[in-house]
C-alpha cells in the first residue's frame, strides 16, 4: 500500500489480507495445481495471487479498483499465464469460460458486494465448477445452514438447491488491514450431484421460498399462494403440521412444495421407451412404426427436428440436457430438439418441441438444412429449423437442466475446444448452420 500510495476504500469494502500463511492455505482450497483456469475476484494487493501464480494453466484476475488494476498489470506484465480483467466482478460475463471445461473461482470478497458477486458467479447456468470465497462469518453461516440451525433461511435454500456448501475455516479480524468489526470465514461451493433432488422448476422454487421467508414467524399457509388441490393435501404430502413455518421445512421438502405447485406428482422416470416413432428407410421414407426403446437399441433410421432460437442480439439459445435423457444426458444441445411422432411433419414437430421444451409459442419456424442420418445424429434424418424469440424461456426441467444465450462465435470456439461438451447431433446441425448462415 505504501509503494503504490493506496489507501483502502470504504466504498469498495476493501479489507486487505496480511497473513501470508493463511493466504497460502486459502489458495490451496481452490485446488489450483494443474487446473485449466482459475479466476481470482478482487485480488487487491495480491495476497492470494502470490500463492496462485504458476499453479493453474491460466490465472484471470478481476479487479474493479483502477489504481490496483494498474499495479497488478505492471506487476504481472511479463507473464503469459496471467490475464487482468479491469471490471466489476458483479457484472463480468462468464459465458466465454465454458470452453475451458470448468472454471474455478476464488476471492476475498468485499462485504458490501459479496452477495452480488456470488449471485453472478453461482446462479445457474454457470461454467463454475468450484468456488472458494472469504466473507463475513454471519453470511457464511447462513449459506451453510441446515434445517434446525439458527442461521437457516431463504439464502440457505436458494444456494443449496444447486450447491453443496462447506464452511472451511473462521478468520479473525486481526489478519486484515483495516480490521473489520466482525469475524470472517472461508466457504467452498461444489455443484450438487445431478439426481440428488427430484426435478423442479427453479423459478417456482425461488418464488415460493422468498414468499415463505418474507415474514419468518408467520405460518406458511398465510404466505404462499393457494395450493393446487388445497393446503391440507399439500400438508399431508409433506407430513407436517398445518401450522408449519418456512424455517421448519428441509430443502427436500421445499422442493416437494415447488413440485406440488407445478402439479408434478409422478416420480421422475425420464423418457418412455414405449413412445412410438416412424421408422424410415435410406431415402427417409416411412416403412413402419417402432417404440423408442427398440429404435435406439437397434439403431433404426428415424426422424428428428432441431431448432435454433435466436434473440435480437443474434445470440443462440442452447440447452443442457437433463440427466434423465436416455441419450446424451447432461451435454449441451440445440435450443429444442426431438423425434417426430407417428405421422407428424417436421414443421409441426418443430413448433411442438419449442412449446414443450422451452415453454414458448412461435408462429412459425424456418427450415435451414437437411442433416443426413449417420451414427453422429443417432441415425436420425434431421431437419434443422430456426426461429426468433426475445422473451424469457420456461423450459421443462425433466427435459432441460439449464439453458443460456450464447454469441455464435463463442459457440464455435467452444465446440472447437471441447466437442465432448455437446450432443454429437447438435454439432452436425451447427456445422450445417455455419456452412449455410441465415
Amino acid at each position: 500500500m505504501n509503494h503504490h500510495g493506496h489507501q483502502p476504500k470504504k466504498s469498495l469494502g476493501q479489507n486487505f489480507l496480511l497473513d501470508a500463511d493463511l493466504a497460502r492455505w486459502i489458495a490451496d482450497q481452490i485446488e489450483p495445481d494443474g487446473a485449466e483456469i482459475v479466476m481470482e475476484i478482487g485480488p487487491g494487493l495480491g495476497a492470494l495471487t502470490e500463492h496462485l501464480i504458476g499453479r493453474p494453466r491460466q490465472l484471470v484476475l478481476v479487479e474493479k479498483d483502477t489504481q490496483l488494476a494498474a499495479a497488478l498489470q505492471e506487476r504481472f506484465a511479463g507473464r503469459d499465464d496471467v490475464r487482468l480483467v479491469h471490471e466489476d466482478a458483479s457484472r463480468v460475463d462468464l459465458r466465454t469460460y465454458y470452453r475451458h471445461g470448468g472454471l474455478s473461482v476464488i476471492g476475498n470478497l468485499p462485504y458490501s458486494m459479496g452477495g452480488e458477486i456470488m449471485k453472478r458467479v453461482l446462479t445457474q447456468p454457470t461454467p463454475v465448477t468450484r468456488a472458494v470465497f472469504m466473507l463475513q462469518k454471519e453470511v457464511c453461516d447462513r449459506l451453510c445452514a441446515k434445517l434446525g440451525d439458527d442461521a437457516y433461511g431463504g439464502l440457505s435454500l436458494l444456494v443449496q438447491k444447486d450447491w453443496d456448501v462447506q464452511l472451511l475455516r473462521v478468520v479473525p479480524p486481526e489478519v486484515f488491514k483495516p480490521k473489520p468489526k466482525v469475524d470472517s470465514a472461508v466457504v467452498c461451493f461444489t455443484p450438487r450431484q445431478p439426481g440428488s433432488l427430484p426435478v423442479f422448476d427453479r423459478s417456482w422454487f425461488d418464488r415460493l421460498v422468498r414468499m415463505g421467508f418474507s415474514q419468518r414467524r408467520k405460518q406458511l399457509k398465510n404466505l404462499l399462494p393457494d395450493a393446487p388441490g388445497g393446503w391440507s393435501a399439500l400438508i399431508e404430502k409433506l407430513a407436517v403440521p398445518l401450522t408449519v413455518r418456512a424455517e421448519e421445512l428441509s430443502l427436500a421438502q421445499w422442493v416437494d412444495v415447488a413440485r406440488w405447485y407445478e402439479q408434478r406428482h409422478e416420480i421422475d422416470r425420464g423418457q418412455k421407451a414405449t413412445e412410438m416413432f416412424d421408422v424410415v428407410n435410406e431415402r427417409n421414407e416411412v416403412i413402419g412404426q417402432k417404440p423408442r426403446g427398440e429404435v435406439h437399441a437397434s439403431g433404426l433410421l428415424h426422424r428428428a427436428v432441431h431448432v435454433f432460437v435466436f434473440n435480437k442480439r443474434g445470440e443462440v439459445y442452447l440447452q443442457k440436457r437433463s440427466h434423465l435423457k436416455d441419450v446424451h444426458p447432461r451435454v449441451w444441445d440445440s435450443s429444442a430438439a426431438g423425434h417426430l411422432d407417428v405421422g407428424e411433419s417436421y414443421a409441426t414437430c418443430a413448433l411442438r418441441e419449442v412449446k414443450e421444451e422451452l415453454g414458448i409459442e412461435v408462429a412459425s419456424t424456418r427450415k435451414i438444412a437437411d442433416v443426413p442420418a449417420t451414427e453422429k445424429t443417432g441415425w436420425e434424418f434431421v431437419e434443422l429449423h430456426c426461429t426468433d424469440h426475445n422473451g424469457p424461456m420456461r423450459f421443462a426441467p425433466d427435459e432441460i437442466e439449464v439453458g443460456e444465450w450464447f454469441a455464435t462465435h463463442d459457440v464455435s470456439a467452444w465446440i472447437s475446444a471441447r466437442p465432448q461438451d455437446f450432443a454429437t447431433g447438435f454439432i452436425e446441425c451447427w456445422d450445417a448452420w455455419t456452412a449455410k448462415p441465415i
